[in-house]
């Protein structure tokens, strides 16, 4: 079985799960590129909770954790089978660290609204491993390290999240938003470190000054690429599928490793 790469996709707007774009239509492509997995494990930023969980159910239902859209964006389904199977085998990677079973989280929309562009037909087994509010940047990128022997296994690891991502400074009406200057700025330095496999300087990203502190005002959309590079490693080759800024203020870097 091939190594499995892993990959990050800055998500955005939830609106994208119903809209044909540049973003979206780099994540279909994507999806057809990509060796066919067994399984994704996706980290979301829309599971950022005190706890340690794997959603464990044989269907997960689709969550629709937002408020303020339109109707029909609140009649996505997503019925992509469960994993409970894998959810205990990456209990076993993890441990000793207590993981729980988790039956009642589903997929929310960090998941769904770009599985949804990936895998249309919903025919690849999904589950969500959760990120737990109460540790540091380097925890979770040492569990993205520990959970790398999936990648052999069949299963993609995909972060979704935004490594910019102030809303309070996004533009939501509809007319176009010109990006900000330390959001273009950070989202290039990230990248330059990806490049660079220099992985440290990302994981104390609160060193890098003003441009990281607007950037990622909080970490929750910034962590699942800690996961992903974790997984990977410093020597992987690294692409980025999709650039740019939306909003102003919230990047939709897309990193493939591997």
């Amino acid at each position: 079985m091939s190594l499995q790469p892993t990959l990050f996709l800055g998500h955005g707007n939830p609106l994208n799960a119903l809209q044909q774009n540049p973003w979206t239509r780099a994540w279909s492509r994507l999806g057809r590129e990509l060796p066919r997995p067994q399984a994704v494990l996706s980290v979301s930023a829309h599971w950022y909770v005190p706890d340690r969980a794997v959603t464990a159910a044989a269907q997960p239902r689709t969550i629709h954790d937002f408020r303020g859209f339109p109707p029909e964006l609140y009649e996505v389904n997503y019925p992509a089978p469960g994993a409970p199977e894998l959810a205990r085998r990456i209990q076993n990677l993890l441990a000793p660290l207590t993981v729980a079973s988790d039956e009642s989280w589903g997929l929310d929309h960090g998941s769904w609204s770009v599985l949804c562009h990936l895998y249309p037909q919903a025919d690849v087994p999904v589950l969500q491993l959760s990120i737990d509010a109460r540790e540091p940047p380097r925890f979770h990128y040492d569990l993205g390290r520990r959970l790398a022997p999936l990648r052999g296994e069949g299963v993609l690891i995909l972060g979704s999240g935004d490594v910019v991502h102030n809303l309070r400074l996004y533009g939501w009406e509809s007319r176009p938003v010109e990006p900000y200057e330390w959001a273009v700025r950070f989202e290039a330095q990230v990248q330059e470190f990806l490049q660079a496999g220099q992985h440290d300087p990302l994981i104390d990203y609160g060193a890098l000054g003003e441009d990281a502190w607007l950037s990622v005002p909080t970490p929750e959309h910034y962590l699942p690429l800690l996961y992903t590079m974790g997984a990977a490693g410093p020597e992987a080759a690294v692409s980025f599928p999709v650039a740019g800024i939306d909003g102003g203020s919230v990047s939709m870097l897309a990193v493939r490793f591997g």
